[in-house]
């Protein structure tokens, strides 16, 4: 942390935030003293005795931390028919990446729009009718999709990577999906390239995976692309100054881990571009992830830059009667209830008959693979009204109806027919294979990862990870009751100097003079992460899932207040995306890349 004492000189700011336990996101130690800034930057940390000005909380007693930076979140239409990012901007979040998966909306021909808006639904959970109900289209290219996001304001800063699902069906139409990029489609590709990364885009990002498909079942169009594509995006992005390019594999797809590495390192180390890959435990294979991490550390070793994208928790489905799925979303008798509202549903469901019915008979034969774990109740737990992510497997609900001696069926039931919040069941699918979060915290702690995988405006109907700083913040640092804990200042620094920089943002994460003033005030014996729950607010009445947090005292983005204890205290018009002339952000000497830096730091 930078010390200023201007007894002196008598310094004025805008904003002073006196008192607090700053923890600069530099991961050291923390120290008691005073923020100070002007417009939309920091100016002074330290004990600020003799400086003054207009506005000055007391945070006593408080953390003050820069905002945190969540690089994985799916806000792409979001950012378009809404100002507020929930539930990031709830959780301290003051900067998010979109474009991530190579899914996104630009760039969009007219008549390629409903392949992407297919492919967003299908991928990441967000209804068809959300979208289209939602989306302006008043953008065909890739920069005039950033000018319309700019156009509106929104409750914290936005940056996005350039999709490739979107990039290749610009370049290639109909034949996206099955066929290799010609010289012709990849000189088109490096020019919307050339042109996104001169527009502001901080990187690419694709998938080449199997499980990431379309609404109507097609593979996502990026699984046919070569490495030849690949190589010829980086190097536009490389001609441009660099940048990231996030890649989606999970390695069982008919090549192995040593394969999807060493392509990875070829990219990285012909063109000096940082690649991101997904890392996460599978349960299905429970020590890959091992083998990740040492493939990652040798290729680094050799000269590259790979970094693995983890996430804190188990990545699990919520199960419930609003929701996507749950364990009786197969049964016959329910599946024949569906057309009714879900309060007529819920009246039938009430019904003591119908109830033995649905929890005595035989599913149907799964129709997507996921679908088949919905009744594999030893791993599924109650979501209680106080979330934990970190249960026990002798809390599972085979466990648990084992020991009360009643079908795991009929507690499934009893639960999901409650009122208030806790009525969901909490599936993990990866991250808990041991029934425990001990391979994550190695991952947390490697040093070639970084946070993210929150999702953040996706999944609309089964998950809600979005959340992810507050728990890493509570259970992580303070309320873990077994196993070992992460220290203040690591956790800090992961959420956002960590992110910030992996990403190449380089003027935000830090406590520290001419850094955007991205702050939170933080409240940490009261924090508290509350129980997932579900909304109807999205276009067209659609359902979305959100979380909120008691403890925020205060957030604030550029500068000014954005949230007060959890409520929204803007009007959104000063907050804007990263681009380096939406943003004053910091000048060429402390710019890793040239194209995050403006032209002077007013």
């Amino acid at each position: 942390m930078t010390n200023q004492n201007s007894s002196s000189t008598g310094q004025h700011a805008d904003l002073i935030i006196r008192g607090g336990t700053i923890l600069d996101g530099s991961g050291g130690e923390a120290q008691v003293g005073d923020v100070a800034v002007r417009g939309e930057v920091i100016v002074a940390v330290g004990k600020l005795n003799d400086w003054s000005a207009p506005t000055e909380i007391d945070a006593t007693g408080h953390l003050v931390t820069p905002g945190f930076v969540d690089i994985h979140t799916h806000y792409d239409g979001q950012v378009i028919w809404e100002d507020r990012l929930v539930p990031s901007s709830l959780h301290g979040v003051t900067t998010v990446v979109l474009g991530n998966f190579g899914v996104g909306f630009a760039p969009c021909r007219e008549q390629d729009r409903d392949r992407l808006v297919r492919l967003m639904e299908g991928i990441e959970d967000i209804p068809e009718i959300v979208i289209t109900d939602g989306l302006t289209w008043q953008w065909e290219s890739y920069p005039e999709y950033l000018d319309c996001v700019a156009a509106r304001p929104h409750d914290l800063n936005i940056a996005s990577l350039l999709p490739h699902s979107a990039l290749r069906v610009f370049a290639m139409g109909e034949r996206a999906g099955t066929q290799a990029a010609t010289t012709e489609d990849l000189a088109l590709m490096e020019r919307v390239t050339r042109e996104a990364m001169a527009a502001g885009a901080l990187g690419f990002g694709t998938s080449r995976t199997i499980y990431h498909r379309s609404s109507d079942g097609d593979y996502v169009p990026t699984l046919s692309a070569e490495e030849a594509e690949l190589m010829a995006v980086a190097t536009a992005m490389q001609e441009c100054g660099g940048g990231v390019m996030e890649i989606a594999t999970t390695y069982d797809e008919g090549t192995s881990i040593a394969q999807e590495l060493a392509l990875m390192e070829r990219l990285s180390r012909a063109t000096g571009q940082t690649v991101m890959a997904p890392t996460v435990q599978l349960h299905a294979k429970p020590r890959d992830w091992q083998q990740v991490l040492r493939g990652i550390a040798a290729a680094n070793a050799r000269g590259a830059h790979i970094l693995g994208q983890v996430t804190p928790r188990a990545v699990g489905m919520l199960l419930g009667l609003d929701l996507s799925m749950h364990p009786f979303s197969l049964s016959p008798t329910y599946r024949a209830m569906e057309q009714l509202t879900p309060a007529e549903r819920k009246v039938r469901l009430r019904d003591p008959a119908i109830a033995q019915q649905i929890i005595h008979e035989a599913p149907i034969d799964p129709p997507q693979p996921i679908m088949a774990e919905l009744r594999n109740f030893d791993n599924m737990f109650e979501m209680s009204a106080v979330p934990n992510y970190e249960p026990s497997p002798d809390d599972s609900l085979a466990a648990r109806a084992l020991r009360i001696g009643i079908p795991p069926e009929a507690l499934a039931f009893d639960i999901l027919l409650r009122d208030g919040k806790a009525n969901k069941i909490f599936m993990p699918f990866s991250n808990y294979a041991d029934g425990n979060l001990d391979a994550a915290l190695v991952m947390l702690q490697d040093p070639n990862c970084v946070l993210g995988l929150g999702d953040g405006g996706a999944h609309c109907g089964m998950i809600c990870d979005a959340s992810y700083p507050t728990f890493m913040l509570t259970h992580w640092v303070r309320d873990r009751p077994q196993g070992e804990r992460l220290s203040l200042p690591f956790v800090i620094k992961a959420l956002s100097h960590t992110t910030a920089t992996a990403v190449g943002l380089e003027d935000r994460g830090l406590l520290a003079p001419g850094y955007r003033a991205d702050i939170n005030i933080i409240d940490h014996d009261a924090l508290t992460l509350e129980a997932p729950e579900i909304t109807f607010d999205l276009p067209a009445g659609g359902r979305r899932l959100s979380q909120k947090a008691k403890g925020y005292v205060a957030t604030f983005v550029n500068g000014q207040l954005a949230y007060r204890h959890g409520e929204a205290k803007h009007d959104g018009a000063q907050h804007r995306d990263a681009r380096p002339w939406l943003s004053k952000i910091l000048p060429p000497r402390r710019c890793r890349k040239s194209r995050f830096c403006a032209t002077s730091a007013s």
